[in-house]
């Protein structure tokens, strides 16, 4: 089967047939954590820290197949050498209102923390800015940056293609990457923003991953085995199946068209390439976009309408007495304020690969 440049097969985490235990970590010291693993794999202190904090970060809002997990293969892209850890991103091209960085083989935070910076000044600029990210690795969580926009008061979207790994609408060949996509929009002050970040796919990699870990079967219509039949056992896709792409039998037309899009767009404007073709360089090409809402019409009217039907949506009836309707991005953060008070979970599948890694160093003490 392909290999996956930013995934592992996952080492099964069983007792019988259920999954063992979990360690609870604060913030801080698996943020020191993560900065020694990969300082003693070669990266500067700089490099390290950022890319450490977009890793936590993305524990804190419950995004786990993001978070310090992906340390094992960014380890290995090291050893392999398709990770420069010392490289520093610049902007490659900038004309008009849109941009290219160039990420130099390092790590993709640090590329697209460049980039949503300098989409930001295009936007401010010229009332919109595009910026593609060439040879920037994988970036992380999407909503990072495109939650960063709004909160400088900008409309952000983001998305990537991928090593592919999810068939066609009606296929069963891996011919186009989990793609995902993002977008954010600042509300009322001191609410966090309003912010969607999914994969087209039905299920991302990662945290498909995950499943495979705890040893837990997945809902039906996320993947096919190599035979292309449907399948809840996350081990077949890790044996030549694939996954599928998002709205199931009667809407996963809608994933895949998606999808398709964010390959040409996202794989081309970046230099990447479309991730099945040859050619294909093996990282996410990456787009970012931002709007300046101000050149449209005044940002605070903006913000309260948009805070007036976040509210409304809110004060919506639940179908369920039980659940309430949630705004999106209020998950992550009730998620991120709830992990910031009793720690962050760590599977002991995931415990254990961290601890075979060089610099690895984390207390005991919080493990239940």
């Amino acid at each position: 089967m392909d290999e996956l440049p930013w995934s592992t097969r996952p080492t099964p985490d069983r007792s019988g047939d259920r999954p063992v235990g979990e360690h609870l970590v604060r913030p801080e010291p698996l943020t020191r954590m993560a900065v020694a693993v990969l300082t003693a794999a070669g990266a500067p202190e700089r490099n390290a820290g950022a890319v450490a904090a977009s890793l936590v970060a993305a524990d804190l809002a419950g995004h786990d197949s993001h978070g310090v997990r992906r340390l094992v293969p960014y380890v290995g892209a090291i050893r392999a050498g398709t990770l420069d850890p010392a490289a520093q991103p610049r902007v490659a091209r900038s004309e008009g209102a849109g941009a290219t960085v160039d990420g130099r083989g390092g790590f993709g935070q640090l590329a697209a923390a460049l980039a949503t910076r300098e989409v930001r000044e295009l936007a401010r600029a010229h009332g919109v800015g595009v910026v593609a990210i060439s040879r920037g690795n994988h970036i992380g969580r999407l909503s990072e940056y495109v939650e960063a926009l709004a909160e400088a008061g900008l409309v952000g979207i983001a998305f990537c293609n991928a090593d592919p790994t999810v068939a066609p609408h009606g296929g069963r060949d891996r011919l186009l990457g989990t793609n995902p996509l993002a977008w954010a929009v600042p509300r009322g002050p001191g609410e966090s923003a309003v912010v969607i970040d999914f994969a087209t796919a039905a299920v991302a990699e990662g945290k498909l991953a995950l499943s495979a870990a705890r040893g837990e079967h997945v809902p039906p219509g996320l993947l096919v085995d190599g035979d292309g039949r449907d399948s809840t056992d996350p081990a077949d896709f890790y044996e030549g199946g694939a996954l599928l792409p998002f709205g199931g039998a009667a809407g996963g037309h809608k994933g895949y068209g998606l999808s398709v899009m964010i390959e040409i767009v996202g794989g081309l404007l970046s230099g990447a390439g479309i991730s099945s073709l040859p050619g294909y360089d093996g990282t996410n090409g990456s787009v970012l976009l931002a709007v300046d809402i101000a050149a449209f019409l005044p940002a605070d009217r903006f913000r309260e309408q948009t805070e007036r039907f976040c509210r409304r949506l809110s004060a919506s009836t639940p179908a369920h007495e039980d659940r309430s309707v949630l705004v999106p991005g209020e998950l992550e953060a009730r998620t991120r304020a709830h992990r910031l008070q009793h720690g962050i979970p760590l599977s002991t599948a995931t415990w254990n690969e961290l601890a075979a890694l060089p610099g690895f160093a984390l207390p005991e003490g919080d493990s239940t």
